[in-house]
């Protein structure tokens, strides 16, 4: 019996070349200002339009600042590139939603709130993360952008098949643990290249738990293990999620997709080139000590020790500790912290903020600490304010922002200053990634609110 995995990928071979790569067929293609500019003018050079302009989405995200959308960005290439998206997309022909658009937000936040991901569909974006929308039960995954320019030409990629990957997580998961813990954790456990050249299933009791917003966190963290993606069987959690999207089949139509959808699963006979299994009773709140994602301990826990680090490692340990300013063995409990960021499409979702919002309800915020509380959409500030947390998050002193990729990365105004500590519930943690010289502590929404209302690194357990 064929993964889940071999059911999408084998609907959507167009042709298979010997010893060679795949002709895939791609449901959708979203395109972002950063990675597009140079498919567009390789089309133009060409003199080919886009061949099928309705399964593309365009929307800017990375460059978008996060205060004063209504006017032109001050910084110039940022302004430049967003325009740029804005041109291209209204001479292919494309859907664009731009700055300030009700449906405007991070591209892997819009795609499945809008129903723009659906089960069983190929996904492609010029982006690492697209492998987000594999929540949905999509085969999502990141390309580059000589091939955001194939697709937009032929609808169809070129592409290697990958291995298969099944993650078990049993168990349950304890006080205070989310997704964003679970990702963590499987970092550490199987390291940022511990799934290179596979496509990861997850699956197991955490799994079919997790809400729809808990497994985007978790495919969005797949490519930081080296996957080439990661997606979820799609079940009931993910129908009633989907159901009534704008861009979700309708009426009988939706009874004809959800019985389709109903087939996507791995057999009970199904062969993994991989399978990997862990517990979930034993994962706790986490947090990131070094400068790859992998480099995580329980909230709880110490940094190892040199002697811990195999020979291999032991260099880029050290040299890790040296720019977050940490020692080996020591506790990150108690540190002081400069910035907390909550936000990105790894946690920029309403239920995040609900989370967020749950510890600091009746606290306030720590003095001389900044916040940046970013939607990853207009849509979920819209429910931030229809729900009330705007209110909770306002009287204890905080402001939300507007919507973008914000403090995830230096390309936009919220960077992180040289040498500050920043808990952050972006994806990435790496030397200079909110901004030169700063230093990112990855954590979940929960972590992230402890730190804002105490001012050091807190176990959120403690406040919960």
């Amino acid at each position: 019996m064929n993964t889940l995995f071999d059911k999408i990928w084998d609907k959507h071979v167009v042709q298979a070349i010997s010893d060679g790569p795949t002709q895939l067929y791609i449901d959708r293609l979203y395109c972002h200002e950063v990675t597009s500019p140079q498919a567009f003018s390789g089309l133009r050079e060409r003199g080919l339009k886009c061949f099928r302009p309705e399964h593309i989405f365009c929307m800017p995200d990375h460059n978008t600042p996060t205060h004063d959308q209504d006017k032109p960005i001050e910084d110039p290439v940022s302004r430049k590139q967003v325009e740029t998206l804005k041109n291209n997309a209204k001479e292919f022909g494309l859907s664009y939603y731009g700055m300030m658009d009700e449906s405007n937000g991070i591209i892997h936040v819009v795609g499945p709130e809008k129903g723009l991901s659906l089960p069983g569909m190929t996904i492609v974006c010029g982006d690492s993360h697209t492998s987000t929308h594999g929540a949905v039960g999509a085969v999502a995954f990141g390309i580059g952008t000589s091939e955001v320019e194939m697709v937009m030409a032929s609808q169809c990629i070129l592409q290697q098949k990958p291995k298969s990957m099944r993650i078990n997580i049993t168990g349950k998961l304890g006080k205070g643990v989310t997704a964003k813990d679970v990702a963590l954790y499987l970092m550490s456990k199987i390291s940022t290249s511990g799934a290179t050249g596979y496509f990861v299933e997850y699956a197991g009791s955490v799994v079919e738990k997790m809400s729809m917003e808990g497994r985007l966190t978790l495919c969005n963290l797949s490519i930081e293990m080296g996957a080439r993606g990661g997606f979820v069987a799609p079940d009931e959690i993910t129908f009633e999620y989907l159901k009534d999207k704008e861009f979700a089949p309708k009426g009988a139509d939706w009874d004809k997709a959800v019985s389709y959808w109903r087939t996507l699963k791995s057999g009970d006979d199904a062969k993994f080139d991989k399978e990997l299994a862990f517990d979930g009773t034993n994962i706790e709140p986490r947090i990131t000590y070094g400068t790859n994602p992998g480099m995580g301990i329980s909230i709880s826990g110490n940094i190892p020790t040199v002697e811990e680090i195999d020979e291999k490692g032991k260099a880029s340990f050290l040299k890790a500790l040296d720019y977050m300013g940490f020692k080996p063995g020591e506790k990150l409990l108690g540190k002081k912290v400069d910035y907390v960021f909550l936000g990105a499409c790894t946690n920029g979702r309403i239920e995040d903020f609900r989370a967020f919002a749950s510890v600091v309800k009746g606290r306030k915020k720590a003095d001389g600490i900044i916040v940046w509380l970013v939607p990853g959409s207009w849509a979920v500030e819209r429910q931030i304010r229809k729900e009330g947390i705007d209110k909770i998050l306002t009287e204890a002193g905080f402001e939300i922002r507007q919507p973008g990729c914000s403090a995830c990365l230096a390309m936009n105004d919220d960077k992180i200053p040289a040498g500050k500590y920043s808990v952050s519930t972006s994806n990435r943690n790496f030397e200079g990634r909110q901004g030169p010289g700063a230093r990112t502590i990855l954590a979940s929404p929960l972590v992230a609110a402890a730190a804002s209302v105490t001012g050091v690194i807190t176990d959120p357990r403690d406040l919960i």
